[in-house]
C-alpha cells in the first residue's frame, strides 16, 4: 500500500512561510499538517526564504533529496528586491537550496548548489525527473537570460548522477510567444508529459508530450480543451501524483486571492496520455492552503515514521 508526501511551503508575510513544511496522505486525496502545520526544515543561508520545493528518492541510492528555490519574498520583496519584480527577476535566487536524508525524518543542513552563469537571472522552481535513455537526473527550472535582456523565461535544464555535480544549462523548451514558468515532467507508458505555465496565449498552464525527456515537445490540445473554464491568470506551479488506482491527479497553485486563501486546486484524470483533466475539489480535503511543490510516493512505513516524528528538535 502507498502513501504520499506533500512538501510545500505557506503563503504568510513572517518568516516561518517560505520554509519547509510536509504534508501527508494515505489515499492522495485527505491530505494531513505534519508537526501540527510548522516548518520541518528551515533555510539559514542564502535569502533565509525558500519556495517551490521539489523532493526525489534516488533510486540507485535510495537517499531523499529535497530542492527549492532560494527566495524571499516575504521580506526581500520589501528589503533587498524593493518591491521590484523585475529585480527579483534579474537578481534573486541564484542558487538552488539543497537537503538530503537517508529515512525522511533526518535531514541535512541546507546548502546552496550554484547552477549556470552570471548571465542567469533568478532561478525559479525546479524540478527533477530521471531519464531512463541517459541514466541520470535531469534537474529543470524557468529562467530570464542575458541573451534576450532577461525577457521571456524558458525552462532550461542541467544533468546529474550525483545531485552535486551539474553539467552546463541548456535549454529544455521555449514557448515562442509568450514566457513559461514552473516546468514539472511526469513519465507515463514511455512518453514524458511536461506541465508548465504559460505566461500568456494562454495565460494558464498547459500540458506538452514527447518521446524523450529533453523533447522535442508537442501540445495535448485536449488538455487545453479541459482548461478552458478554468480562469486565466489565476492558477500556477503545477504539481502531479499517479494513484494507487492508476489515475493521475494534478493540483494546480491557485494565487488568485491574497494571502491564505492562496493554495491547490485538483483535478483527476484517468489518464496523462487523455489529456482530459476534471476538477474534482469536493472530493480533496487540506488542512491549510499548500503552495508550490511536489508529492512523493511514499510506504506506509516510511508515513508513520514522518508522522510520529518529533520535529521539534529542527529549530
Amino acid at each position: 500500500m502507498q502513501a504520499y508526501l506533500f512538501v510545500h511551503f505557506r503563503e504568510k508575510t513572517t518568516p516561518d512561510g517560505e520554509q519547509v513544511y510536509f504534508g501527508l496522505s494515505r489515499d492522495g486525496f485527505c491530505w494531513e499538517a505534519v508537526n501540527h502545520g510548522l516548518p520541518v526544515l528551515w533555510a539559514y543561508y542564502g535569502d533565509k526564504g525558500v519556495r517551490d520545493f521539489t523532493v526525489i528518492r534516488c533510486s540507485q541510492t535510495g537517499k531523499f533529496y529535497i530542492f527549492a528555490t532560494d527566495l524571499s519574498l516575504s521580506y526581500g520583496m520589501r528589503n533587498q528586491y524593493h518591491k521590484s519584480w523585475q529585480e527579483i527577476g534579474r537578481h534573486g535566487s541564484k542558487n538552488f537550496s539543497v537537503w538530503e536524508s537517508e529515512n525522511l525524518v533526518d535531514w541535512t543542513e541546507q546548502r546552496l548548489v550554484k547552477i549556470g552563469t552570471k548571465d542567469f537571472g533568478c532561478l525559479w522552481a525546479p524540478d527533477i525527473i530521471f531519464d531512463k535513455e541517459e541514466r541520470d537526473y535531469l534537474l529543470h527550472w524557468s529562467s530570464a537570460h542575458a541573451e534576450n535582456g532577461y525577457g521571456a523565461k524558458k525552462i532550461y535544464y542541467s544533468r546529474t548522477k550525483d545531485f552535486r555535480s551539474f553539467s552546463t544549462p541548456q535549454v529544455l523548451y521555449q514557448k515562442e510567444d509568450s514566457g513559461i514558468i514552473d516546468s514539472a515532467i511526469y513519465e507515463e507508458d514511455g512518453l514524458y508529459y511536461l506541465f508548465v505555465k504559460s505566461e500568456c496565449n494562454p495565460s494558464k498552464v498547459i500540458l506538452l508530450c514527447a518521446e524523450h525527456v529533453t523533447g522535442p515537445y508537442r501540445r495535448v490540445e485536449a488538455f487545453d480543451r479541459s482548461m478552458e473554464g478554468i480562469e486565466s491568470g489565476l492558477y500556477e506551479a503545477p504539481t502531479a501524483v499517479r494513484l494507487a488506482d492508476g489515475r493521475w491527479c494534478l493540483f494546480l497553485d491557485y494565487y488568485g486571492v491574497p494571502g491564505a486563501g492562496q493554495g491547490y486546486v485538483p483535478f483527476i484524470a484517468q489518464s496523462l496520455r487523455s489529456g482530459e483533466f476534471l476538477r474534482s475539489d469536493q472530493a480533496f480535503a487540506f488542512p491549510y492552503g499548500f503552495k508550490h511543490g511536489t508529492i512523493l510516493t511514499i510506504t506506509m512505513e516510511e508515513y508513520e515514521r514522518i508522522k510520529n516524528h518529533d520535529w521539534a528538535d529542527r529549530g
